[in-house]
């Protein structure tokens, strides 16, 4: 029987902790090669409506450890600016409703083992990397994070730090003041911290030992002019600008997944590639562009791999001044077969979802 799963399912067993664990697992197996996974590929299609454009978007990988996983994103996408911020925003049929599927198979035979929503698995992978990279480069007395943002992502963002870091105090921004009156009240009860609701954006930095840009930003949204000496910053949402990557001391990446068996001159550190029907037709939608983006790799020693700091090949954070930034990288693929099979093998122990016939995905005409 193959398991279905909702996003009430795999929040009663997906924690941070575990979702963390899961995914160094899943970095050192690419290391080491016993896993594979190649950088996100969005397909995009004009819409009658200029102003909007479809997006497919996919992410997979495999581990010889026992799963693979692909997961598919079926987007209208489109911007909207608000209070003098632009950002990016989508759907699936109506506003206010998405579909974000992740399909796990078994290597050993190829059953199609579970199909879940990607949603609350999607915040918590992205917050559990951002937690990962604060583990290792944020200094040990961090306790004051600056959270540019207020949605789901700042939430799984609050809880992986609380998880590396004995985090006092979150001062938010948000354009919205009551998304971000919300979001101090809820880390509050939730964690226990001092949480302070912004009208100033540039508040944020002051005194914040980790700055996490959380947000649906199509422009820059972190602050290099404001950064204070020994900051941690990672960006999901939103980037950089210029000036914050001239202030950056030391960037560590989590993982780029392998050139194609064969064509190495075909490896790409990029986080996504998009291949789109009327490339050239840029009168309408501007924010997600022909090309491709790696907004966190940085040159020459700037730059640490995960897995150089874990073999002891190079060394994190040297001194408290330092300022120093983490990404993820391109292995979004990983990802998805790491915690989605974990998240399978605890929902089936503890009787969650629903089941149907595998048979019903099966069939007896070969392509």
């Amino acid at each position: 029987m193959t398991l279905i799963l909702n996003n009430d399912d795999v929040k009663q067993v997906l924690t941070m902790d575990v979702t963390m664990e899961a995914l160094e697992k899943a970095y050192v197996e690419l290391v080491e090669r016993e896993a594979v996974c190649r950088p996100r590929i969005d397909l995009q299609v004009p819409t009658p409506n200029p102003e909007k454009i479809y997006q497919w978007g996919t992410m997979e990988g495999g581990s010889t450890s026992g799963y693979f996983a692909i997961r598919m994103k079926s987007d209208v996408i489109y911007e909207q600016e608000y209070n003098g911020a632009i950002t990016q925003e989508k759907y699936c049929v109506r506003p206010g409703r998405f579909c974000g599927l992740i399909l796990l198979t078994s290597i050993h035979n190829g059953e199609p083992l579970a199909l879940l929503n990607d949603g609350y698995l999607q915040h918590m992978r992205v917050g559990a990397d951002s937690g990962i990279g604060a583990k290792y480069m944020a200094r040990e007395d961090a306790e004051v994070v600056g959270m540019i943002g207020s949605g789901g992502m700042a939430r799984s963002h609050m809880e992986a730090f609380m998880q590396v870091r004995r985090i006092q105090r979150v001062q938010v921004y948000s354009p919205t003041k009551a998304n971000r009156e919300n979001y101090a009240r809820e880390m509050t009860e939730r964690f226990d911290v001092e949480a302070v609701p912004l009208n100033d954006p540039d508040a944020v930095y002051k005194g914040a030992d980790i700055i996490a840009g959380c947000t649906d930003s199509a422009v820059d949204i972190i602050k290099g002019a404001a950064l204070e000496e020994g900051t941690h910053i990672t960006s999901i949402g939103g980037r950089p600008d210029a000036e914050t990557f001239d202030r950056i001391d030391l960037s560590l990446r989590l993982g780029t997944s392998p050139a194609p068996w064969g064509l190495e001159e075909f490896g790409l550190p990029d986080e996504y590639i998009t291949y789109a029907a009327r490339p050239n037709d840029d009168d309408g939608f501007k924010m997600k562009r022909k090309r491709r983006r790696a907004h966190g790799v940085q040159g020459g020693d700037k730059n640490v791999m995960l897995a150089d700091l874990l073999s002891g090949k190079r060394k994190g954070r040297m001194s408290p001044a330092q300022v120093t930034y983490s990404e993820r990288g391109n292995v979004q693929g990983a990802q998805f077969y790491s915690v989605a099979g974990k998240v399978y093998e605890l929902a089936r122990a503890e009787g969650l979802g629903k089941e149907i016939p595998t048979e019903w995905l099966l069939q007896d005409i070969r392509d």
